[in-house]
């Protein structure tokens, strides 16, 4: 229900923008939702058993017809996720910072005509199945080194996610530029480390200027993505060959934050990293291991082949 996306719904369903013409936002939110219930079907059917599906959506406000009010696309999409089999977890508040002297909505200081402002999007989480499984010594040694610090699971698995702020879009088309929803790389960064490991594929049905297979390469994760708007195809290829430098920056800054949180701890900690020789709070970190990357082939137009150092 943001107008920006009419004209690619209409696309979808010529009878959107007929129920928009005819001020029917209702109806038009609803066959907007059953265009993106077949997203979610396909993300039903390709996740394994114990698979995370995470959804970063906004509700919208418009008036239409001279009638202000707001759309609930999150609990929409929820309802239907867990129609189709999802369990839904414990969601996070995205709370996006914004200091604009405007963005109150409607008569201002006067009752009752002033409306709350909007300035957090969901992140609904949701499972297929019961919880994964690791049952090889492989398997749990990935898991292992795929772990995360102590402190960043306090502050990523807080149902309330602060700080982290909107992304430029690097796009000099002034229609794709408008198209364009891109949240902060660290958004998606974080929801991969959280809910997968070294090795995972992880799937992208909204590519966009490809923030989510960015955050995977880094990862060391695989990554499909599909994109409808050819007009963003030079974008993703840019931020892709960024990845070795993106790579090498955030791990440095994950390493250098974790040694700043250990030098501010009063009691020694017990356990040492065995690769960083850093001290951690619990024997979980104790195989963590991050690979920068070291090189990116393009094998064709939308076909990367990523090498990580074995250090």
């Amino acid at each position: 229900m943001i107008e920006m996306w009419d004209e690619i719904f209409a696309e979808m369903n010529p009878e959107i923008s007929e129920l928009l013409a005819d001020n029917d936002g209702n109806n038009a939110l609803e066959l907007m939702h059953r265009e993106l219930d077949k997203v979610w079907e396909e993300c039903y059917r390709c996740l394994i058993p114990g698979g995370i599906l995470c959804i970063n959506t906004g509700d919208a406000t418009r008036t239409i017809d001279k009638k202000f009010q707001m759309y609930s696309n999150h609990s929409r999409i929820l309802q239907y996720c867990v129609s189709l089999g999802f369990q839904n977890l414990p969601n996070i508040l995205w709370r996006k910072p914004t200091n604009s002297p405007t963005k109150f909505m409607g008569s201002g200081m006067l009752p009752p005509g002033a409306y709350v402002t909007l300035e957090h999007e969901h992140i609904l989480v949701l499972r297929k199945g019961g919880k994964r499984l690791f049952k090889s010594r492989e398997e749990k040694q990935n898991r292992r080194e795929s772990a995360f610090f102590w402190e960043e699971r306090n502050e990523w698995f807080s149902d309330i996610w602060m700080g982290l702020k909107g992304t430029g879009q690097l796009l000099s088309s002034g229609k794709t530029r408008e198209r364009s929803g891109a949240f902060p790389l660290e958004l998606a960064y974080r929801l991969i480390n959280m809910f997968s490991v070294k090795g995972d594929t992880v799937l992208d049905p909204f590519l966009g200027t490809g923030t989510t297979l960015l955050a995977a390469v880094i990862s060391e994760r695989n990554s499909i993505g599909y994109e409808i708007d050819p007009g963003l195809s030079r974008v993703i290829r840019e931020r892709i060959q960024s990845a070795p430098t993106l790579s090498r920056t955030l791990v440095e800054k994950r390493l250098q934050e974790h040694q700043e949180f250990v030098n501010k701890r009063q009691n020694p900690l017990k356990y040492r990293n065995h690769f960083y020789h850093v001290a951690v709070v619990s024997r979980q970190e104790t195989d963590l291991i991050f690979r920068i990357i070291r090189e990116i082939r393009t094998q064709d137009d939308f076909v990367f082949q990523v090498e990580y150092s074995d250090r």
